[in-house]
């Protein structure tokens, strides 16, 4: 006979245990934002697709300011950023160069690679910067749920942006 784990309703993180828990994700954010920074332009210049291009080009100037963001994040909680530990995020962005090699010949489907990861990734984010809202309403950091509301529309708008590309690349 096993023993059943004790179930509770309620969740008690504390305030020390909530900001370790906020910074290590937001390091994981960052990391990934960082390496979109640093990968993004190599994709846009595999799009065929114009509009594509553009849009992700688009997307790595968002990034560089959701980044001035989080480095103000970091400031005010007095903590440093870490750029390690985002092989989960990284990893998707490195799997989409793979499926785009892939697709080296095939201009469309290269073309819908790149949109499929990067609508993906996209999504990874608002889910990500959600989460951190809901720890920063907790934290009771006005300043802090700002900055994040301002990224999370950021990906939001660059998500659909991707998205209604995806829509207009399939129709045509």
């Amino acid at each position: 006979m096993t023993n059943k784990p004790v179930r509770s309703h309620t969740i008690h993180l504390g305030d020390t245990r909530l900001l370790k828990f906020f910074t290590d994700n937001l390091d994981k954010i960052y990391c990934a934002k960082k390496h979109m920074v640093d990968r993004f332009p190599e994709i846009a210049n595999e799009a065929h697709f114009s509009d594509l291009n553009l849009a992700i080009m688009e997307t790595v100037d968002d990034v560089k300011k959701q980044i001035i963001r989080m480095d103000e994040i970091y400031q005010i909680l007095g903590a440093k950023n870490s750029v390690a530990g985002c092989s989960g995020l990284a990893g998707m962005i490195e799997e989409a160069f793979t499926a785009i090699s892939e697709q080296k010949d095939d201009t469309a489907l290269r073309d819908m690679s790149i949109l499929f990861y990067l609508q993906n990734i996209e999504s990874v984010e608002v889910a990500s910067f959600q989460v951190l809202q809901m720890m920063a309403v907790k934290m009771k950091n006005s300043e802090i749920l700002q900055l994040l509301k301002e990224n999370l529309d950021e990906a939001k708008d660059d998500r659909m942006l991707l998205l209604l590309i995806t829509a207009k690349y399939v129709a045509s």
